[in-house]
């Protein structure tokens, strides 16, 4: 099982250098989890950028997949480890919901760099 994280999400989506990384794991629903605050920010992003209605298609994607809604084990542990780790609100609930579901964590995110569990695509180089 794996997490793509959003900027994933967006790298595949806008064809990007590092697009070819991320398409293994979103072209397989079946294997993948999609956190509910991805969702909101693939939403938020795409529609600000293309428009509702792909923002709207774009959510249809992740549902294909397993949908992780944000629950009370997935907020406290997101707590801990945004504590631990010095992530973000969005980042910590990402990365929490990949740990507690034992999926790795795809990503070109560098706040998850060197964080167990992570895959992490280095865009800067």
């Amino acid at each position: 099982m794996v997490v793509v994280d959003t900027c994933g999400w967006i790298e595949w989506l806008t064809e990007g250098e590092l697009a070819s990384e991320f398409q293994p794991w979103l072209i397989k629903p079946e294997s993948l989890l999609v956190p509910s605050s991805v969702q909101f920010e693939l939403y938020k992003w795409v529609k600000r950028e293309r428009g509702e209605p792909l923002a709207l298609e774009v959510v249809g994607w992740t549902e294909q997949a397993r949908v992780l809604p944000l629950d009370t084990n997935i907020a406290l542990l997101a707590a801990d480890m945004a504590l631990q780790h010095r992530l973000s609100f969005a980042d910590a609930i990402i990365y929490a919901s990949a740990c507690r579901h034992n999926a790795k964590l795809v990503t070109l995110d560098d706040h998850f760099e060197g964080l167990p569990g992570v895959i992490y695509f280095d865009k800067r180089n």
